[in-house]
């Protein structure tokens, strides 16, 4: 696969950029949450474990195809780890519509791409073209981290995201804050 076509269709900056907030989000959360509900300290790990994996994933795949993180990624840093900060100090419940909320664009935004990797495939394969071990793998790491993703956005809501003070509104702002994110690191 060349690296135009990781660029264009895969959007691995995108993804690495949300990946790191997931990491700084969790981070900010964590020690907070499990002092007071100890009983979420195997929970947040397990989440904040996949999320490094993940940004793992496309740190490398950055280095691979010589793409630059954006330029954004110090304020990304800063506005992430006090959106974990902050929902975290507003309970249990905004904590979890914060990963509510945004595993809920990023599971949109993962499926989006791998919807658009099975479009190019099927178009190689119509063209006579062997798609080729690369972008298989890809595919099959997109739906791997969009389903972890998913796995999140479920863990939230069994954790009481919905009760949420203000959820509506909580998980709003938090949703367009994503869909922005996900919007200017296209770009920039």
């Amino acid at each position: 696969m060349s690296s135009a076509v990781a660029h264009r269709c895969l959007q691995i900056r995108v993804n690495q950029t949300g990946e790191l907030g997931a990491v700084l989000i969790y981070a900010a959360q964590t020690p907070i949450l499990v002092n007071q509900h100890p009983e979420l300290r195997q929970l947040m790990q397990h989440m904040y474990d996949q999320e490094a994996g993940h940004l793992s994933t496309f740190n490398n795949l950055l280095t691979k195809h010589r793409i630059r993180p954006t330029v954004m990624y110090p304020l990304w840093q800063v506005l992430a780890t006090g959106l974990g900060w902050a929902t975290a100090m507003m309970g249990k419940e905004a904590a979890m519509a914060c990963t509510e909320a945004v595993e809920t664009e990023i599971g949109t935004h993962y499926n989006e791409q791998v919807q658009e990797v099975i479009k190019i495939i099927q178009g190689w394969e119509q063209e006579g073209y062997d798609a080729g071990p690369e972008i298989l793998e890809l595919l099959q790491t997109l739906r791997r981290i969009r389903d972890e993703e998913l796995e999140h956005l479920d863990h939230a809501v069994d954790h009481d995201s919905k009760k949420a003070p203000l959820h509506d509104l909580l998980t709003g702002f938090v949703r367009a804050s994503c869909r922005g994110a996900i919007l200017v690191s296209k770009w920039i």
